[in-house]
């Protein structure tokens, strides 16, 4: 293993944020609604270096998006937690959870209205080299990864953890402009074999140079410790395939931006 997966693998595991670590929440807009997101960059880098949107789960812009968003900070990039929702729109459970993030599936031009705001807000950061952007999601923001390439975006790629698959228009691959990751449980329910096989279809008929990587019994979720450990639910944490996934993605954003 490199020194530089080593190094990411480290920083990943420890999120304490480090003194030259820098925060910040970014109100921005898309239609008239006010979003707010969170910024995270590394204040001791200097120039321009690759920015990277961090797209929430279902739960909203919470801590799991803005911790991993430091993590990709400690890598040397400037993160932007996107928000999709709206400022202070946080589901309390599971039910409003799945209320409000159907109402982005269902309405993908909003959904990617809302990722081109956050993607464009993060253009706008002056640490940012606007040449070498890319986006991550996890779960519901796993899609939100996908749909943001193929609303045409220009970034250099995507990478979906464990995220939705399916799109009501494939024909919309031939916008993507960049790379895309697919990181997937292999026993994941919530995203059935006959949806990995149009997503794959998807990606060959419009020539996309894609990856789809799958993790052994791992379930929707596999990246979050918050969601258990019983794979019968559906959704649960498997530590092998968060460190595995974490470190796939490294791989892929060095040859992004090398």
């Amino acid at each position: 293993m490199s020194k530089k997966l080593l190094a990411g693998l480290s920083a990943f595991a420890s999120l304490s944020t480090s003194a030259a670590l820098k925060t910040q929440t970014v109100e921005y807009t898309e239609s008239g609604t006010v979003l707010e997101g969170y910024l995270v960059y590394d204040d001791s880098l200097k120039g321009k270096v690759p920015g990277i949107v961090v797209v929430h789960d279902w739960m909203g812009n919470g801590e799991f998006a803005k911790g991993r968003a430091q993590a990709l900070a400690k890598l040397g990039y400037v993160a932007f937690a996107a928000d999709i929702y709206g400022k202070g729109v946080r589901p309390a459970d599971a039910k409003a959870a799945g209320t409000l993030a159907d109402r982005y599936k269902t309405d993908r031009p909003l959904f990617r209205r809302r990722l081109r705001a956050a993607h464009e807000e993060l253009l706008k950061q002056s640490r940012v080299d606007a040449a070498k952007t890319a986006a991550i999601g996890y779960c519901f923001g796993g899609t939100g990864a996908l749909e943001l390439a193929r609303s045409g975006a220009p970034v250099a790629g995507v990478v979906s953890f464990h995220g939705g698959l399916g799109s009501p228009t494939p024909n919309d691959a031939k916008a993507i402009r960049g790379k895309v990751l697919v990181l997937h449980g292999a026993d994941d329910p919530f995203v059935p074999a006959e949806e990995v096989s149009g997503f794959e279809k998807e990606m060959r008929e419009a020539q996309i140079d894609w990856q789809l990587i799958k993790y052994g019994a791992s379930v929707h979720s596999f990246s979050n410790p918050k969601a258990g450990s019983d794979n019968s639910k559906g959704a649960a944490y498997n530590e092998k395939a968060d460190k595995r996934s974490w470190l796939a993605m490294q791989s892929f954003l060095q040859e992004l931006f090398r």
